[in-house]
């Protein structure tokens, strides 16, 4: 496999570089994320959840999609959490005549070599932002599913491998869907979580115009984490206990839903998936080194409702899948002790 380096170009030789310096622990980890909450927080007022679950998202190695109604900081919560890591960074602006290989690259021919270069695409960075991916056509869209779900791209039969860690934020408007062209439910299915970011209270308002009147806070933004810091995080999130009563907790609340008179298409396999590793990542977050129930509970609709189709009748009922999975969770016996 070939492999692609931000500063070096093209690896031909495809070997990596693991992340030097000692492993971190737990309370290392609150302390690196710490500062990443404070910078992003320092740019997004009175938004705590949102930033917690972006940096769950983040340590759980899964992409995050950012939905919500112009103007609330979406697109100031993705560029806030990406110039807070000193990693490599491109933002995709994603339009109706973005092409795929705008996206992942093209090769093209030098002809002082007489041979075919690769020319990589803005997927090559370790935080990818995509502002209004719902605007780009279904071939676009598309060309993100590789490189999302396998941290590869494969370009004329070679296949590049992505940068470590590797993260795409996208965003989207549920309003004006003139020109538009909706995720397909396999785009959807391979972001971990879809966060919707709400209008802020009058208070965080008041002070959003403190700090944004002037000018924008994120040109004062500076990098409080390294990506090496960020990897080792990842691997000691994966060691995180989870109990087979909680992972049996967690299959059955994706089982309900693939059951539920309510939904024409329930959450996939991957979906259990993920909702384990963010799982994880929360009880990190929180100085656990195991997961308990209510860590599933607080992620079952971020992680699991974007995922979901309700039926013709739950539509006109005005019943949300975000709403379903909220009953079924609290439907579900939950399993005792640790």
């Amino acid at each position: 496999m070939t492999t692609y380096n931000e500063q070096t170009g093209i690896d031909r030789t495809g070997s990596t570089t693991p992340a030097a310096g000692a492993p971190l622990g737990l309370p290392e980890l609150n302390a690196v994320i710490d500062r990443v909450r404070a910078s992003v927080e320092s740019v997004i007022e009175g938004k705590p959840e949102a930033v917690r679950l972006a940096l769950t998202v983040m340590l759980a190695e899964g992409h995050l999609l950012l939905e919500d109604v112009p103007g609330v900081g979406k697109t100031m919560l993705a560029k806030a959490l990406a110039r807070s890591v000193d990693c490599s960074v491109r933002r995709i602006q994603f339009t109706p005549d973005l092409l795929p290989s705008d996206v992942t690259g093209t090769n093209v021919f030098d002809q002082q070599r007489m041979d075919f270069e690769f020319r990589p695409g803005a997927i090559f960075a370790q935080i990818v932002v995509g502002d209004e991916i719902n605007r780009a056509s279904p071939k676009t869209q598309s060309a993100l599913l590789e490189s999302m779900a396998e941290h590869q791209v494969t370009i004329d039969g070679t296949t590049y491998e992505l940068p470590s860690p590797f993260m795409v934020i996208a965003t989207q408007n549920p309003v004006e869907m003139e020109g538009t062209y909706p995720l397909p439910e396999a785009q959807r299915d391979r972001f971990m979580a879809r966060i919707s970011i709400g209008y802020p209270s009058p208070e965080a308002e008041l002070a959003m115009l403190d700090v944004h009147g002037g000018a924008s806070p994120l040109d004062d933004l500076q990098p409080v984490a390294h990506a090496a810091d960020i990897l080792k995080l990842i691997e000691l999130v994966r060691t995180v206990h989870v109990a087979d009563s909680v992972r049996r907790y967690a299959v059955d609340l994706v089982t309900a839903t693939r059951t539920s008179p309510e939904l024409r298409l329930g959450a996939s396999p991957r979906a259990t998936l993920h909702l384990i590793r963010a799982a994880r990542a929360a009880a990190a977050l929180q100085g656990r080194d195991y997961v308990v129930p209510d860590d599933v509970q607080a992620l079952a609709v971020p992680v699991l409702a974007h995922r979901l189709l309700p039926t013709a009748e739950a539509q006109l009922n005005r019943r949300g899948a975000e709403q379903i999975v909220q009953e079924l969770v609290h439907r579900l016996p939950v399993p005792q002790g640790r």
